[in-house]
């Protein structure tokens, strides 16, 4: 059903996915929750830039990727001098590429949930004299635990699912760069469309199921907390 060129590319999409994710919680964790406390005049201008992937053209992002992670680009420059050299059309700047672009996928469902909290359970840990650090990992993350599921399903899907950001930044390079998206898009170009078929029928499902889980998931969420 499947040639060993798609699964190459399945695998290469899941180790994307599954490193995209993983790191994109661990960093957006700590901005989702300033973004949902602070009060700074600045908060509405980056959340519009935490936001912006998902109305910017991925073609856009790709391109300005490429360009600043080139040879000449300041990005670039940094990779070379620290000894990474170019991260364009390697998996660096196809995971790089992809972090930025699922980056309100990740942020935005923390924010929320975190923002759902609210100040007393907060207030409980003060008054018991919990610091900052214990609050957040045993008060905070416990009570937003349906907005991390939510984050890192959408995070996982998204990086599954992206073709233009990796394109511009990845190419289609076999067992390097090719991903599921990018190993259709060959296969239509080669006019395959039997295999065609069988790789965008597996991600039809899958989105399905993504879309169930989530679906399951906030249901489970609103019994808890409703």
């Amino acid at each position: 059903m499947f040639t060993r060129d798609d699964l190459q590319a399945i695998w290469l999409t899941l180790k994307l996915a599954s490193a995209t994710t993983v790191l994109l919680l661990v960093l957006a964790a700590p901005l989702a929750w300033w973004l949902s406390q602070t009060r700074t005049r600045w908060r509405g201008a980056i959340t519009a830039v935490v936001a912006l992937p998902l109305v910017l053209p991925p073609t856009v992002l790709g391109f300005y990727l490429l360009v600043a992670l080139g040879p000449h680009g300041w990005g670039g420059q940094l990779t070379q001098a620290l000894g990474l050299g170019l991260l364009p059309f390697t998996f660096g700047g196809l995971l790089l590429g992809s972090m930025l672009y699922s980056l309100p996928f990740a942020a935005q469902p923390l924010q929320h949930a975190f923002e759902a909290v609210g100040r007393r359970p907060l207030e409980a840990a003060a008054t018991l004299r919990a610091g900052p650090l214990d609050t957040f990992f045993h008060v905070v993350l416990p009570l937003a635990r349906s907005g991390i599921v939510q984050a890192a399903v959408l995070t996982f899907a998204h990086t599954v699912g992206e073709f233009g950001v990796v394109l511009m930044i990845g190419g289609n390079i076999p067992e390097r760069t090719r991903v599921v998206s990018t190993q259709i898009y060959g296969h239509v170009e080669a006019l395959q469309y039997t295999q065609a078929h069988a790789l965008s029928a597996a991600m039809l499902v899958f989105s399905f199921a993504v879309l169930l889980a989530l679906s399951l998931v906030n249901r489970r969420s609103t019994r808890v907390f409703g």
